[in-house]
């Protein structure tokens, strides 16, 4: 067990980290001084620039935190096809037990839109990643005959779609809708599921 002032040192760094984390989920990076930051934890932002030396370098430090935290929330990548997409309530329900993780995300891809954002191209990558995936599920589930064949653009358009609705309802729910975040998007899961596999004619 790490003890003494060096174990003291890592607690303020952790300390700093959740704080930013709050700060920028709440008022964006832009918006998010070090000042702010650092009243939290009771300190100088001359203490946060010793450690992360930069602002830059502490939301870096925040994105690296952001992403070891929402591992657990990740869906088992050894689950096949359309029984990977059925477990997208449990993804949900991890985002209502850990809002301001989610309201971080949300908040720096909003800001990412701008090309000169320092976490743009962070965003960029988790995009394309989780883009990649459910792609790949879905394909998976044609090659398993859950779902008839589709072309690439069919394929490429609902999972973009199915992105932008969870995005468009984990926005409404963190602006305060009266919604049960978890089962609507159970309940549009469904509905995708049976538009891919009763009717996929109708896909455009």
């Amino acid at each position: 067990m790490v003890r003494g002032p060096y174990r003291k040192g890592v607690e303020r760094r952790e300390r700093i980290v959740q704080s930013a984390a709050a700060v920028f989920g709440e008022l964006g990076y832009i918006g998010g001084s070090l000042r702010a930051i650092a009243d939290r934890v009771g300190a100088s932002p001359a203490t946060l620039i010793q450690y992360f030396g930069s602002k830059e370098g502490l939301l870096t430090s925040v994105l690296e935190d952001w992403t070891k935290q929402t591992r657990e929330s990740s869906l088992p990548e050894s689950v096949r096809g359309l029984a990977y997409f059925r477990q997208m309530r449990a993804l949900m329900e991890f985002h209502v037990h850990h809002r301001g993780l989610l309201e971080l995300f949300i908040t720096m891809a909003a800001e990412a839109t701008n090309a000169e954002h320092p976490a743009r191209d962070f965003i960029q990558q988790r995009y394309a990643t989780g883009l990649e995936l459910w792609t790949g599920k879905l394909r998976e589930a044609i090659a398993d005959g859950e779902v008839p064949a589709l072309t690439d653009e069919q394929i490429d358009t609902e999972i973009r779609t199915l992105v932008a609705v969870l995005d468009g309802l984990e926005l409404q729910w963190l602006l305060g809708a009266d919604i049960d975040l978890p089962a609507i998007v159970a309940t549009y899961i469904d509905q995708a599921i049976t538009r891919w596999t009763v009717d996929p004619g109708r896909l455009t």
